[in-house]
């Protein structure tokens, strides 16, 4: 008899998501207009790992696709990139009300649906933005603004990856000082990558206006 042919990358996330979409382990489940997996590449060698979905991202169901994500676009596009290049996701998959900060318990009931994403695709990389993914992910108390833009190698999912911590989109967007360290931190992804360093634009942010962010992320 045949053996069953080996799943893609491709078909286990899709296979998770349609796991995590039915989830109920927290109280998440109650409030949500929806999950929001991950978009990307299954075979990204980076992986941006953010803290929650917001506003936007709960009635659209894809990570960063409110100001913070345009901003994160840009940067990725400063470097040569596109979302079709790398792979983004939440340590939790439902937003909290009033996007407020996670609780432990729903870091707890969540974080094991980050762990199997990163041990299916396999990033090189897995850039955390923000406290909450950098401290989940390091393991480490610190803070962002005392590891930002240093890499460690570390153990996540069951794959060796180089844990790169940078500030949250969202950091640039309400504090303007901040935009040209994620510049400079974002400049190194490609040497990170193995590629070469390419030259960096400034990127123009324009004053924006949304719903309540969190705060937790600088």
């Amino acid at each position: 008899m045949a053996a069953a042919p080996e799943l893609t990358q491709a078909d286990q996330l899709a296979a998770l998501e349609a796991q995590v979409a039915t989830c109920t382990k927290c109280r998440l489940h109650e409030t949500r207009s929806r999950t929001v997996f991950g978009v990307g590449s299954p075979t990204a060698d980076l992986m941006f790992v953010g803290e929650a979905p917001g506003f936007h991202e709960d009635r659209q169901g894809i990570p960063f696709v409110g100001q913070a994500g345009k901003l994160l676009d840009k940067l990725l596009g400063g470097i040569g990139l596109t979302r079709d290049d790398v792979y983004i996701a939440n340590v939790l998959k439902s937003r909290p009300p009033g996007n407020r900060d996670p609780q432990l318990d729903e870091i707890s009931a969540c974080e094991g649906w980050l762990f199997r994403q990163i041990a299916i695709i396999q990033p090189t990389i897995v850039a955390t933005l923000g406290n909450f993914a950098t401290k989940l992910l390091s393991g480490k108390p610190l803070g962002i603004t005392r590891v930002h833009g240093v890499e460690q190698p570390t153990t996540v999912g069951g794959s060796r990856v180089l844990l790169y911590p940078l500030y949250h989109p969202a950091a640039a967007l309400y504090t303007p000082a901040m935009l040209k360290v994620l510049e400079q931190d974002f400049a190194r992804i490609p040497e990170l990558l193995g590629g070469d360093e390419p030259a960096i634009e400034p990127v123009v942010v324009e004053a924006v206006h949304e719903p309540a962010v969190q705060l937790s992320i600088f």
